[in-house]
């Protein structure tokens, strides 16, 4: 949102991604549109990314996610001790 507010108030004349998902996985055709309707110009260093490089990315996030949830449920799990000897 800063980076378009800025580019509305003329403070932005180029902007440099190195590839398109890194500005937007949805959507980048609209914001280059944005962007050249106020005169910006967008530059992408690497027109696409090599798709192995991209299903390995998304297979990562994906264990990242699983990885993350499972120590959600474990911690909880462990973090439960009871006292069978009050005493």
């Amino acid at each position: 949102m800063k980076l378009l507010n800025k580019i509305k108030r003329g403070e932005v004349e180029k902007v440099v991604i190195e590839y398109p998902d890194r500005l937007a996985r949805f959507g980048f055709e609209y914001l280059k549109f944005f962007m050249e309707s106020f005169g910006v110009e967008l530059i992408v260093l690497n027109g696409k990314e090599d798709e192995e490089d991209v299903k390995k990315e998304l297979a990562e996030d994906l264990i990242a996610i699983v990885t993350s949830f499972v120590a959600r449920i474990y911690g909880q799990r462990g973090g439960k001790k009871y006292d069978n000897n009050p005493g």
